[in-house]
């Protein structure tokens, strides 16, 4: 009966670590899910940046031609409209520049986040199964105790 008792409580203990190794299978995998949507949200803003960075480059483009057919039809107004296009341009490109920058950033970000996640993911695989390898053993362990136990009686 002690033995029975023991063996109770063994079988108790490890269906309780069975329990909690499933919780935290679920929170690992809400975790996974929240990082997943996140890296979804760097995705999307690369994707806003990208354009936006398109339609700056079309806008540089237009004020560059627009600025060549203004000193081609007057030389006087030439001059001060120049001015004003290089401005632009040069206002034009500066942003441009930032862009590109911001999206060069944003994309190694991206891809830091990418490896950072995948190595966690990865890192909550081999944890998953070992977990799961743990409760076959605790599973093996807990029929062969029952089996010897029936044996036994």
């Amino acid at each position: 009966q002690e033995e029975k008792k023991q063996l109770t409580l063994k079988v108790e203990e490890l269906e309780r670590k069975l329990e909690t190794t499933s919780a935290q299978n679920i929170e690992f995998l809400q975790v996974i899910a929240k990082r997943e949507e996140s890296i979804h949200q760097c995705q999307l803003r690369l994707e806003e940046k990208t354009r936006e960075c398109s339609s700056l480059a079309r806008q540089l483009e237009m004020a560059i031609e627009d600025a060549k057919r203004q000193v081609e039809q007057t030389r006087e107004r030439a001059t001060s409209r120049e001015r004003a296009a290089q401005s632009k341009v040069l206002d034009l490109e500066t942003q441009l520049s930032r862009n590109k920058t911001e999206l060069n950033q944003l994309r190694r970000s991206k891809d830091d986040a990418e490896r950072r996640y995948e190595s966690r993911l990865q890192d909550l695989k081999d944890r998953l199964e070992q977990s799961e390898s743990t409760n076959r053993s605790m599973q093996n362990y807990v029929q062969f105790l029952k089996s010897s136990y029936a044996n036994v009686f």
